[in-house]
C-alpha cells in the first residue's frame, strides 16, 4: 500500500473516530430520539439552569430512574433564562423552571403556559467584593448590579432594599447577565454586585473574592424566586403526566429537607451529572445554613403572587393587571400535597 494511501486511509479513520466520540460526548440522543416517537409517547421536557432553586428537577430525574416507573421527563439545562423563554415559546421544551416575573409576562403577552408549582423558597442574595468599597446596601448608589433578568425575582427584591433605604430606581445600575457568569465577573471588576439565585453567591464566597451583602428573606419574607411552568397544550392532552411530574418535584422537595446527609447526597450527583459543578459548591449552598435554601412547602399561594405581579407593574416590567388564575392550575399542586419523600439513599439500587 502506498504511502499516500495510508495516508487518506489514516484521515478518514481519525475523522470517522473524532466524529464519534463528538456523538458521543455531546449530542444528548435521549432527547433527540424523544423527538421522532409520536406525540403521544413522547416524554416532556423540562428546561433548567444550573441553580439550586431548581435542584428539584435534576434530583427527581436522579432518583425516578430507580423507581418503578423509572424517568418521568427529559430535563435538559440551559444557561440563563432568555434562551429558556424561547426554548417554551417555540415548544422545544413543554415545561420549564424560569423566575416568577417572567411567567406572569409572558401569560399576559399570551404564550400558553400555566404554574403549576415553585422550585423552592429563599435561595437568593445580594453579593459585593469582599474587600471592596460596598460595606451597607446604599453604597451600591451609581453602582452596577447584575440580574438574571429583568422579568426576576431578584431584580425585585433590589427594589423592595431600595424602598426601605429610600433610594430611587435610577440610583442603581442593573445589567442582565447568565447565572453561571456573575462570579467571575465580579471577580474581576466588571460588575460591582449581583443579585442571584444559588449555588453562585456561595461560589463568590468560597472563592474568598466575595461576600453576601443580605439574603432575600432579609426583606421579603416567603421569597420565592423560580417556579415550574408547563405548556397549556400539554396540561390539556397529558393532564395525568403533569401530574406526575409535579408529585415527583413534590417528593423531591420533601427529600431535600429531610436533612443534612440528603442535601449532601444531592450536591454529589446533581454536581457531577448535571450542573457540572464541584458537590463542594453545592454542599456549602445546601448546608450553610440549612434554610439558605428551602423545598416545601411549594405550593403556589395566590398573595405571594399578587405581590410579585403589583411590584412588576409598580416598577415598569408589566402593564396590566393580570388575575392569579389567570397563570396558576392549582389542582396538580393540590393533588401533590398527599405525597411523601422519596424513600431513597446513595448506594441503593431501588427508590420508591
Amino acid at each position: 500500500m502506498s504511502l499516500k494511501r495510508k495516508i487518506i486511509l489514516f484521515g478518514c479513520g481519525w475523522l470517522v473516530l473524532i466524529t464519534a466520540m463528538h456523538g458521543y460526548l455531546n449530542v444528548n440522543w435521549p432527547a433527540l430520539l424523544n423527538d421522532y416517537q409520536p406525540l403521544a409517547k413522547r416524554k416532556i421536557t423540562v428546561a433548567y439552569i444550573p441553580v439550586t432553586c431548581q435542584l428539584t428537577c435534576p434530583v427527581t430525574d436522579y432518583i425516578s430512574k430507580y423507581s418503578q416507573n423509572g424517568e418521568i421527563f427529559l430535563p435538559r439545562m440551559f444557561q440563563g433564562f432568555p434562551e429558556i423563554k424561547e426554548a417554551l415559546i417555540s415548544d422545544k421544551v413543554q415545561a420549564a423552571f424560569i423566575v416568577a416575573p417572567m411567567a406572569i409576562a409572558l401569560k399576559a403577552q399570551g404564550v400558553p403556559i400555566k404554574v403549576v408549582y415553585l422550585g423552592h423558597r429563599y435561595g437568593s442574595a445580594v453579593v459585593v467584593r469582599r474587600n471592596g468599597p460596598v460595606k451597607t446596601f446604599t453604597d451600591l448608589r451609581g453602582r452596577t448590579v447584575a440580574i438574571p433578568s429583568r422579568f426576576s425575582d431578584e431584580r425585585l427584591l433590589l427594589f423592595r432594599a431600595m424602598k426601605v433605604w429610600g433610594m430611587k430606581p435610577g440610583d442603581i445600575k442593573m445589567v442582565e447577565m447568565a447565572p453561571p457568569d456573575v462570579s467571575g465577573a465580579l471577580a474581576a471588576g466588571a460588575i460591582d454586585a449581583f443579585s442571584m439565585g444559588e449555588p453562585f453567591p456561595s461560589q463568590a464566597e468560597m472563592s474568598g473574592f466575595g461576600r453576601v451583602l443580605f439574603q432575600a428573606r432579609e426583606y421579603w419574607p416567603d421569597y420565592m424566586s423560580c417556579i415550574l411552568v408547563v405548556r397549556q397544550d400539554l396540561i390539556d392532552r397529558r393532564p395525568d403526566e403533569v401530574q406526575t411530574l409535579v408529585d415527583g418535584i413534590a417528593r423531591s422537595g420533601l427529600w431535600l429537607d429531610q436533612g443534612k446527609p440528603y442535601r449532601e447526597d444531592a450536591a454529589d450527583f446533581v454536581g457531577r451529572f448535571y450542573y457540572n459543578q464541584k458537590p463542594a459548591l453545592l454542599r456549602w449552598a445546601l448546608t450553610k445554613p440549612m434554610d439558605r435554601v428551602v423545598y416545601s412547602p411549594l405550593a403556589p399561594r395566590k398573595r405571594d403572587f399578587d405581590l410579585v405581579r403589583d411590584m412588576m407593574i409598580e416598577t415598569g416590567v408589566l402593564d396590566k393587571k393580570i388575575e392569579f388564575n389567570e397563570y396558576t392550575d392549582t389542582r396538580f399542586s393540590d393533588g401533590a400535597t398527599s405525597q411523601t419523600a422519596w424513600r431513597y439513599q446513595a448506594g441503593i439500587a431501588t427508590a420508591r
